[in-house]
């Protein structure tokens, strides 16, 4: 009788662990952004992303969401996190619309950032305009995230603010192939070799906190790294990477989110590591 009772038991227990190693991946950010919008007039709009798919639900009931405001009074400044250690390299990369942002997303080896002792790989870079992130409330012309994945699906992403003056030298070299891609409904462009050391930091100070991808699936538990320095691009720079994108809108970023308890720290290094 009791091997009777054991086989549904086990029965249950082999469709529970098929089902867990089945469920698709969805703590990257998604390839295809056409199922949201970035107007809150849509009813796919960015207070409604978490209604579009169930996996989707920390959109709306995340604790821990990005963007946010790093204002003063929520800011700790520390001298312990250690500069932000990159061993970028070049790699084959292609030049891919997502719907609403433009993604360079880097298919061979380009190296890596290590955070506490973890590696983190880097996988792609894309821009959003206006700046999603604010500073003491105020919102910058660009935002560029360079995103990163560990070997067990941890995710972490440098962002870098742009205010409006000289060229990025990083954005000039991609600039042939966002023109091309502009003027055709080619989703996708290989670029050749790219070296993501071209895409500059300008400071060893950074802000960390804890947040979420800021586009769907909104997964939380990202470790956030913010370049201090406020780089500079210029106007037609950022309107390229708009336009490329065909989707008719003069924005993609998403609403700053509660901070809740947050706290964020502001590495500055100390004498000993200037």
């Amino acid at each position: 009788m009791a091997k009777l009772q054991m086989k549904p038991l086990v029965c249950i227990l082999f469709i529970v662990i098929i089902l867990q190693h089945s469920r698709p991946t969805t703590s990257q950010e998604v390839e295809d952004e056409s199922e949201f919008s970035y107007s809150e007039n849509n009813e796919r709009g960015p207070s409604r992303w978490g209604d579009i798919h169930e996996e989707w639900g920390a959109c709306s009931n995340g604790t821990m969401q990005s963007p946010i405001d790093m204002f003063n009074q929520r800011v700790q400044i520390v001298s312990h996190l250690g500069k932000l250690k990159r061993s970028y390299k070049p790699a084959n990369a292609t030049l891919r619309n997502r719907g609403h942002d433009m993604m360079l997303r880097f298919d061979g080896e380009a190296g890596a950032i290590e955070i506490n002792g973890t590696e983190y790989a880097l996988q792609q870079c894309h821009w959003h305009s206006p700046s999603e992130h604010t500073i003491n409330g105020r919102r910058f012309d660009l935002e560029a995230h360079l995103v990163h994945e560990s070997a067990d699906g941890k995710i972490a992403v440098i962002g870098i603010m742009y205010k409006i003056g000289r060229p990025d030298p990083f954005l000039l070299s991609l600039e042939e192939h966002l023109t091309a891609i502009t003027d055709t409904t080619e989703a996708e462009r290989a670029v050749g070799v790219m070296n993501p050391r071209g895409i500059k930091f300008g400071s060893r100070k950074y802000y960390r906190y804890i947040g979420s991808l800021t586009v769907p699936p909104c997964t939380e538990n990202v470790v956030w790294s913010f370049v201090q320095k406020v780089r500079t691009v210029t106007r037609e720079q950022v309107r390229l990477l708009r336009v490329a994108v065909h989707d008719d809108s003069d924005t993609n970023a998403r609403p700053l989110q509660p901070i809740n308890e947050r706290w964020i720290q502001l590495f500055r290094p100390d004498d000993k590591e200037n």
